[in-house]
């Protein structure tokens, strides 16, 4: 049974760090989540204005992988409202919550198996931490110190991938810096 604290302390932390916006609940995609991440949910924050971001923001992760009371969710950030958002939190659940070797962290990255949307040539998620809303939104806290760290599923191409790979992760944050990137534009050209 999921752990309904942790829910609600996510969808709590989602409504007081992102305020004014719709957050609701949807399931993620048919398939064998359930048996590896029971009762697994996705909160899906609607944008604040026109042209803003939709987030999809999973629920489960924590309670299927955590340690001591400290686990990961992690969102996705898109242009628009699609169903490819919810199969790819939803794949990505899948993956973190399997055997203990395929935890994802911070630099990790994890092959989409298709274009991220449209023809996009981003075809990886590099998890990186949620550097578009702070260090506030990073964590989120609640019980008797327990808490989910909120990670970041940021589309990037194959190119990127390996650049990651042999400079670091560092160097390709950087990159995406200098040249100043929209993270939800499926078309953006590669930083390499």
């Amino acid at each position: 049974m999921p752990n309904s604290a942790a829910r609600s302390a996510l969808l709590d932390h989602l409504r007081g760090t992102l305020p004014g916006r719709v957050v609701d609940e949807v399931s993620g995609v048919d398939g064998p989540i359930q048996d590896r991440v029971p009762g697994f949910r996705v909160f899906r924050v609607h944008p604040a204005h026109p042209g803003d971001w939709w987030l999809y923001v999973t629920s489960g992760c924590w309670e299927s992988t955590q340690h001591g009371g400290h686990g990961v969710e992690f969102f996705l950030a898109a242009p628009r409202d699609e169903w490819l958002n919810l199969e790819s939190v939803t794949m990505n659940a899948y993956y973190h919550c399997g055997p203990v070797h395929q935890r994802l962290d911070v630099g990790h990255t994890v092959p989409i198996g298709r274009p991220w949307l449209d023809d996009s040539d981003c075809d990886h998620y590099l998890v990186s931490l949620p550097y578009p809303f702070g260090p506030a939104f990073e964590i989120c806290k609640w019980g008797d110190g327990a808490h989910a760290r909120i990670l970041w599923l940021l589309p990037i191409s194959k190119a990127e991938k390996d650049f990651r790979r042999e400079a670091g992760l560092e160097a390709l944050e950087s990159r995406f810096e200098e040249l100043g990137i929209d993270p939800v534009d499926p078309q953006r050209a590669s930083v390499v």
